[in-house]
């Protein structure tokens, strides 16, 4: 798939990029490389292929889930300009 200078530029003002007009035959390039590049790999038939979430068959070793420190709640919110029924009071952000 050929991109031409039109589709570069709609492309950058989806994205709300500023691009130079010298810039855009090598971004016209390699997006139609990239293309190409997908074009290709939708021809291959992937029947019978299982679905891997990681190429590497591997084992994440995992920590016990067990509490280490000590509940310092009360010493940490005591700086706190304001605390209500031990939560952190912050001002209102969204309307």
């Amino acid at each position: 798939m050929s991109l031409g200078k039109e589709d570069i530029e709609k492309i950058a003002h989806l994205a709300r990029l500023g691009i130079n007009d010298a810039d855009v035959p090598d971004y016209a390039r390699n997006l139609s490389d990239i293309l190409d590049l997908v074009e290709q790999m939708s021809v291959v038939d992937t029947n019978g292929v299982t679905p891997m979430a990681h190429p590497l068959d591997a084992q994440q070793r995992l920590r016990a889930d067990e509490v280490t420190e000590i509940n310092q709640r009360e010493q940490l919110q005591a700086n706190a300009p304001r605390v209500e029924a031990g939560l952190f009071l912050v001002p209102q952000v969204i309307e």
